[in-house]
Order: structure tokens, then sequence, then C-alpha cells
């Protein structure tokens, strides 16, 4: 019989995606693992995949790019040799179209990430003759067709636009104080966020009190020596090449540390803890649509270089709004790090499910008491929320002490993977 091709879930509290576009034409043969249409979640913009073989068939009121559709719809069909798609596919007239400036035709042949950035930039694909492969368009036909949506966005500097993003301000409709108009962060600041909030803002908003409310968090404060994990990154940098960040360092000991102490790398699942086999660590990272948290995946299998190159590119993806919603799945573990912005202690949201989340402040030099003598050391506070339902207040405090010993003795640590 035809198989559904449904509208999937991309996070756990998503009930409506954005349809983007088939990626695949009436009448083609498709195979199990092929990208079949794209989707646009709460946070990201993902290919989706074809679960099963088959010829695809799609309905006449099938959705159109842009379209807002629930989870669950039957978008189209897979039919087998000799299969036709249901009757009730074909007869319903097809609803009317959502007028949108920047919708193109399926047809135009752009990646995902293109006709995002089509979108966002206020760019009708139809209008743009590609300079890629075989006529595909490319970024850069994009920008250099780029019009304004409005004089405003013209005149918005980038730092101006990150701030509005974060703080939930529609900064089309800011009157900009520099010259000719052109809108500061300043202007941006002086507002009023939004009555109405983004969707991110709306998601993020949702998990954190979705995380208070279903979970016991408890905070553990320490301090810890840095010196040793500044002198190992100090010698990175005189070596040339990618310098690990103190983050990329502080994810490759802690994956260390939850291996002797997996309780901390559990999870709460269907009323019961639930040990996890593996490893996977989320980075917190501050991007102008809102926090996100990219997940590093095995790392007790990862070379601390690897862990630095994988790092940065999901950063970068992030905060360049191309990051797919299955990179933000699975972690077991989260680490947020507020030290940039000069924060010495505060008080982490845990990442649900997960058991914990680390917070890491800043790295500052101050009077310690060694062998007798006053000396200046270089110190970091970690502060560590845990969920008590899962584990008691002793072995999170275990947890914080091999991983202040493993910071004061780094090298071990970040050269176990043959660094």
């Amino acid at each position: 019989m035809p198989t559904e091709i449904k509208l999937p879930r991309l996070d756990w509290n998503m009930e409506y995606g954005t349809f983007l576009g088939w990626l695949k034409q009436p009448g083609d043969a498709v195979a199990a693992g092929d990208a079949l249409f794209t989707l646009e979640g709460d946070k990201a913009v993902q290919e989706i995949e074809a679960l099963d073989s088959g010829v695809l068939s799609l309905p006449a009121n099938g959705p159109k790019e842009g379209d807002r559709v629930p989870v669950g719809t039957v978008l189209g069909y897979l039919l087998a040799v000799g299969e036709t798609a249901p009757s009730s596919a074909s007869t319903p007239s097809p609803p009317p179209a959502i007028e949108s400036p920047v919708v193109s035709s399926a047809s135009v042949p752009a990646s995902p990430s293109v006709r995002r950035l089509a979108r966002e930039l206020g760019v009708s694909l139809d209008n743009i003759q590609g300079t890629g492969a075989t006529g595909r368009i490319t970024a850069d036909d994009v920008k250099a067709f780029k019009q304004p949506v409005s004089a405003t966005e013209a005149f918005i500097s980038p730092r101006a636009k990150a701030t509005a993003g974060r703080m939930g301000v529609d900064w089309k409709t800011v009157k900009g104080s520099g010259r000719d108009g052109r809108i500061r962060e300043r202007d941006i600041v002086g507002r009023t966020p939004a009555a109405a909030p983004s969707k991110i803002r709306k998601v993020i908003a949702e998990r954190m009190v979705h995380s208070l409310r279903t979970t016991a968090p408890v905070t553990l404060h320490t301090t810890a020596d840095a010196s040793q994990l500044l002198n190992v990154r100090n010698q990175f940098k005189a070596a040339g090449g990618d310098v690990p960040t103190i983050t990329d360092l502080f994810v490759k000991l802690s994956a260390r540390v939850l291996q002797q102490h997996p309780v901390i790398n559990a999870r709460w699942e269907d009323d019961r803890v639930t040990l996890s086999e593996a490893i996977h660590i989320g980075v917190a990272v501050d991007t102008p649509a809102g926090l996100m948290v990219p997940v590093v995946r095995d790392v007790p299998r990862l070379s601390l270089k690897q862990v630095t190159a994988k790092a940065k590119e999901l950063i970068d993806k992030a905060r360049a709004g191309t990051l797919s919603a299955e990179a933000m799945r699975g972690g077991t573990f989260t680490l947020t790090n507020l030290g940039a912005f000069g924060i010495d202690a505060f008080t982490p949201i845990i990442n649900w499910p997960e058991c914990a989340i680390l917070g890491v402040g800043r790295i500052q030099k101050i009077p310690v008491v060694a062998d007798g003598q006053i000396v200046a050391r270089d110190t970091v506070t970690l502060s560590l929320t845990f969920d008590h339902r899962i584990a008691d207040g002793a072995p999170a405090a275990r947890f914080l002490q091999a991983l202040v010993r493993e910071l004061e003795n780094p090298v071990p640590g970040l050269i176990e993977s043959g660094e």
C-alpha cells in the first residue's frame, strides 16, 4: 500500500513546521535516505530524508512553500510499481495561495540554505539568474540581487540587528538616530521589547519553565586553580594552528570526568533514571536569534583537536542561522561559559531531560595562600546545577572535586586520545 510522507516533529515541543519545498519532483524514484523536502522548525532548517523507497506522488491540495503545517500532516506518498495514490489525495482543490514576498517556485534550483537567505533578505528566487553549476542559484547570487524590504533595513548595523534579535525587538519599526537614519545599537536598547516575542524566544521560554517545573535543581559552587589550563592554551597559541578555546578544554576534561561519574551523565526518562551509554556535550551559544545548544557527540572518542574543530563548526552554524535541529538533539550534559562577560558565578538552568549543567565563570588572578605565602593565582569558579531526583549532593560534589583535579593537572586528560 502507498507509504505516507508525514511532516515530522523536529523537537519535543514542536506542533507546527514551515514547509520550504520539495527536493524531488512528482514521479521521481526515491530511495530510503534521499533528501525529500526542507522543513523549518522552531530553531533550525533541516532537509528531511525518506524513510522508505518508492515513486513520489503529491496530492493536489498539498502544502506550498512557506505554508505552516501541523506535525503529522500527510504531505505526499511513496508508491510501489503499479500502485496509485489514494483518491482523496487528488480530488480536493488546493487551498488559496499564501502571499509572501519571499516565496519562490519549487522548481528554482537552489539549496535550502540559499532559500533561507532569500527569505531573510526579501528576495524572490524567481527573479534571479543562477551562476552556479547547471544554473543553480548561489548565496552570492542572492546577495548581489538583494533589494531592501524597506529603507530601514539598509540602514541597520550588524551589531544593532544582533541586539534586536536577543531582545525580541522588531527593528524594522525602529527609527534610527545615526547618519542618514542608520539604526544603531543604542536605538534598539532604548526600545521596549515587542509585545509578541519571537518564535525562538518563545521556545527558549517554554524550555526554561519546563525545566524548572519538572526538575529538582540544586547548584553547587567551587573554585579551581586554572594556571595550568592557561599554560596549556598558551602552548597551543605559541605552536600556531587551531587554538582550543577555554570552553573546548572544559568540554574535553568534563567528558573524562563524566566517564568516572556516570550518574551526572544520566537522564530522567519515563519517570526513571536512564544511564547514557555515550557522552554528548552541549555547548550553550549566544546567537542573534537567541540561546542555542549544539551538541559535540562522543567527546571521549575525539582528540582535543577534533573537539576544537567540531565545536567551532557547530558554533559558526548556530550564529549563522544554519544549524540543523539534529545538531541540537541528544545531549547528555551541557556546558555554559559566561567568563567572557566578566561573570564569576551563576546558577545555570538544567537542559532537560539531562541531569546536570556546568557553568564556567571568568578566569582571574586573585591572592591565595600557598605554602604559607600569599601569591597571585589564576582561578575559575564552577557552578554545577544538577537534578536532585537523579543524583544526590555527595555524588555531584565528587564530580566537581574530580573536575577540579583534572583542571589543575590538565595535560593527561587532554592528550588521552593521542593528541
